[in-house]
């Protein structure tokens, strides 16, 4: 069977992290750039290579001022980090439409291994011939482990931001020729 590479279709994926705010309700942010790669023999995806890259200074929140501090040295350091990246080490089928993702993620020159569920939606064809292929991913994080340790105390006990970072993606990918 021959090797497929495929491509993100940005326009039909998300990057998307969810994070608990004064540990009483979720704040949802996005990376609105971002490349992701994929190797797969067929439309097979049991052992697929992956790659993925987003610019950390494209993070969105709905809010300019939180997505500067997000920015800032305190999170991310976009002017001196500008990509977290993720290679995949294997993927796994768990049944016909699950696999386990599993990988390392760097952020701020910290490399740790990352498991992701990915639930696959299946390979199509979209009106103008072109393969397509979905995948819907999740999984969590401790940010910490990356370096972004920023937070505050609450007069009331507990912190600002949590510790935990809840990853999802939607992701289409088309067929390369």
């Amino acid at each position: 069977m021959s090797t497929k590479k495929w491509s993100v279709d940005p326009t039909h994926s998300e990057i998307q992290f969810k994070v608990k705010h004064l540990m009483i309700t979720t704040v949802t942010g996005y990376f609105k750039e971002f490349s992701a790669s994929a190797e797969s023999q067929g439309n097979d995806f049991s052992d697929a290579k992956i790659s993925f890259e987003a610019k950390t200074a494209s993070i969105d929140t709905n809010n300019q001022d939180r997505d500067n501090h997000l920015r800032s040295g305190d999170f991310f350091d976009a002017e001196n980090f500008p990509v977290l990246k993720f290679e995949s080490e294997s993927m796994t089928r768990k049944d016909d439409s699950t696999f386990e993702l599993k990988g390392n993620m760097t952020i701020k020159d910290v490399t740790k291994p990352l498991t992701l569920v990915a639930e696959f939606g299946g390979v199509m064809k979209d009106p103008w011939g072109n393969e397509k292929a979905g995948f819907s991913l999740s999984g969590k994080i401790n940010r910490k482990d990356w370096g972004l340790n920023w937070n505050a105390a609450l007069e009331s006990g507990g912190f600002l931001v949590s510790d935990d970072v809840r990853i999802f993606c939607e992701i289409q990918l088309a067929e390369q020729a």
